[in-house]
């Protein structure tokens, strides 16, 4: 069964592209997965973080009806559907469509037995864009940076899984919270850590992502982690992660 994953967060900055792109090639080049990765943000990050040229086919043209997603192959087992700035003119023209909310999900339908994971990132927002991401997927994983603030918008983005799970998509599922960005010399982050345990103790993800410079550079060269330096604490922090993510879905 293919498990469809979106990483959400309204608070940007937490790691949530990060994630997609490094658990996306863990999953694909050391776990041997076939996995298709789909970006969902009008920013575009996640195609430039993987040194995706401009294409003709992107997530833009699927959702507007131009054409069916027409992944680009990175690697044998692990595909993308690049974005485009164009994306955010999106909610607009499909505003007044039948269904809007579906048409992600309509269009992974049509491939998605060619992987056993699909990743969407989506954008910061509670947009159309994410809550089309919400209704195509079975679970989804949220990346939380360790200070207070990211913390805050937990409760509410839990609140909104649940109402998108009862209206639009009853297959959706909480997958799990990756603690990111963190530093155990830091009380603060300890604390943090400590506070996402206490409220979602069967939720958190025990592989914690460490503070890690690597993870930073990695997209500068276009590279994920694992290309650009498989022996840093990000590659093996994400490695273990995609292990547990792995384990946990099937």
């Amino acid at each position: 069964m293919t498990q469809t994953i979106v990483f959400s967060n309204h608070k940007g900055g937490v790691g949530k592209t990060t994630s997609t792109v490094n658990i996306g090639a863990g999953l694909a080049n050391y776990l041997n997965k076939k996995v298709l990765i789909i970006d969902l943000d009008p920013q575009a990050n996640l195609t430039q973080s993987l040194g995706v040229p401009n294409h003709q086919h992107h997530i833009y043209g699927s959702l507007t009806g131009s054409y069916p997603l027409t992944p680009i192959v990175l690697s044998p087992n692990l595909h993308i559907v690049p974005s485009t700035l164009d994306l955010s003119g999106a909610e607009v023209e499909l505003n007044a469509e039948p269904g809007r909310e579906y048409i992600l999900r309509e269009l992974i339908d049509d491939i998605k037995a060619n992987y056993d994971y699909v990743l969407i990132d989506t954008p910061p927002s509670l947009s159309l864009l994410t809550i089309n991401a919400f209704t195509a997927a079975n679970h989804i994983i949220i990346p939380i940076q360790a200070e207070y603030l990211a913390v805050q918008g937990l409760a509410k983005l839990v609140e909104i899984i649940e109402k998108i799970k009862k209206r639009l998509n009853k297959h959706l599922e909480l997958g799990g919270l990756i603690v990111t960005q963190y530093d155990n010399r830091k009380v603060l982050h300890r604390e943090v850590a400590d506070l996402v345990k206490t409220h979602f103790p069967d939720k958190i993800f025990k592989t914690i992502i460490r503070n890690n410079i690597t993870l930073a550079e990695a997209p500068s060269v276009q590279q994920d982690i694992f290309t650009y330096n498989p022996k840093s604490n990000g590659a093996e922090d994400y490695l273990n992660l995609c292990k547990e993510i792995d384990q946990l879905l099937n």
